[in-house]
């Protein structure tokens, strides 16, 4: 049986100086409506090349993926691509909250 090593890439930096928001959230996992909370993650996946980022939006009511998108980069426009997408979609109320990590 043959083992296949792992490579390890740094995938994001907690210790930036940009703003961090104040977690309004709070585990509070638990919503009565649609399009009130939703949350956001970019975890990366590994292929036979390399790995790729996938930035998904879940409606935390329903616990459904809203949209996603994957590119081997992580950049602002990735992030801000999957919310539009998202707010084209459903056209949620200005009370939205979006939640998403800090670390990168």
């Amino acid at each position: 049986m043959s083992k296949v090593k792992r490579r390890f890439k740094v995938t994001k930096d907690s210790k930036h100086k940009l703003p961090v928001a104040e977690n309004l959230l709070n585990r509070e996992f638990k919503v009565k409506e649609p399009n009130k909370v939703w949350v956001q993650d970019i975890p990366y996946i590994w292929t036979k090349e390399d790995f790729m980022y996938l930035v998904v939006v879940i409606d935390l009511f329903s616990r459904k993926v809203g949209r996603w998108s994957m590119l081997d980069n992580m950049r602002k426009a990735l992030v801000i691509d999957v919310l539009d997408m998202s707010f084209n979609a459903r056209i949620p109320e200005p009370e939205l909250m979006v939640h998403s990590g800090i670390g990168s």
